[in-house]
């Protein structure tokens, strides 16, 4: 990826996604953010793709990455940033139609558009894509059907990877940690979450930063990383390696200043 190609964010409009695409636009590339219900980032130079992009949509998808190409060139990096976060519930409460959904647009969509893209991307020997997991991939919780997605886009990606290194494409994922969204500002303060809960287990004690997990997408999106594909990066402020600390008798306090 250079700055004369084109980098798609999906789900560029808000969380993860936006952050990334300000930061690929603050450093000079010229971006396209796609999204379920496109909304300006205001103060950036990215470009806003105004009709409703549905990743959950073969038809959308296909002619959405055509009409891209067609009227602002091949796109040479891309962020598959769009997503739902699941429905917190005990097994038995699981409703299937709430299963389909999340996995429709986490994990099926990442493939749609990845395929797209990355097939175009493998015919023109170059390209990388960045998938957006999640450490909830990487560990267990009452969100079912989104950890098994997740999980889905980790392996994807490797798969994608090998599917595609030979001509010149790379493949990663980032997995954030609890992220420090609107999406997650909403549900702690609607009280569906506890930040404490969320922060301690992180061997740094706090949130992730969106800029921070955009930091990463676009190291990964760019030729510092030219040696790295089929890698799922965690950027979760320690949490998968503080998470078991709890029966150890927990994380050590740092000392007073």
């Amino acid at each position: 990826m250079s700055t004369d190609g084109l980098v798609l964010v999906t789900g560029g409009s808000r969380g993860i996604g936006a952050a990334t695409a300000t930061l690929l636009a603050d450093q000079g590339q010229r971006v396209v953010i796609v999204d379920i219900a496109p909304e300006p980032l205001v103060g950036t130079d990215a470009i806003l793709w105004p009709a409703p992009f549905d990743v959950a949509s073969e038809a959308t998808v296909t002619a959405g990455i055509a009409d891209i190409e067609a009227a602002h060139g091949p796109i040479t990096g891309l962020v598959n940033a769009a997503g739902v976060f699941g429905k917190m519930h005990r097994i038995e409460r699981v409703r299937m139609e709430q299963w389909d959904r999340e996995v429709n647009i986490d994990l099926r969509g990442t493939f749609m558009v990845a395929r797209g893209v990355g097939v175009r991307m493998a015919a023109r020997r170059s390209g990388a894509i960045v998938n957006v997991a999640s450490v909830a991939g990487m560990t267990s919780g009452p969100i079912h059907a989104y950890t098994a997605a997740k999980a889905g886009i980790i392996q994807i990606t490797q798969t994608l990877a090998a599917e595609w290194g030979r001509v010149g494409v790379r493949v990663n994922a980032v997995s954030p940690g609890f992220t420090r969204t609107a999406m997650l500002e909403a549900g702690i303060a609607s009280g569906a979450l506890d930040k404490e809960l969320l922060s301690r287990p992180s061997a740094m004690n706090r949130l992730v930063e969106p800029f921070e997990v955009a930091q990463a997408i676009v190291w990964l999106l760019s030729p510092k990383s030219s040696g790295v594909t089929g890698i799922n990066l965690p950027v979760d402020a320690g949490f998968i390696a503080g998470s078991t600390w709890a029966a150890y008798g927990g994380l050590p306090e740092a000392p007073e200043a």
